[in-house]
């Protein structure tokens, strides 16, 4: 994977880990899961203004 074999991906999640803390790392990946969906959303073309519900109700 990109060349980083797992010793690399060790040191790096501990460098992450004593850079951000243990009780900061769960609400940075809560974070990134919003952004991705939002993302995906936005792909989509779904309206976050919308309801799930009534796009189907206008069409």
């Amino acid at each position: 994977m990109f060349g980083i074999g797992l010793q690399e991906m060790i040191i790096i999640t501990l460098v992450v880990l004593l850079f951000f803390g243990g009780k900061k790392i769960p609400e940075l990946m809560k974070g990134l899961g919003k952004g991705v969906r939002s993302f995906k959303d936005g792909m989509n073309g779904k309206d976050d203004s919308q309801p799930e519900g009534e796009e189907d109700k206008k069409k």
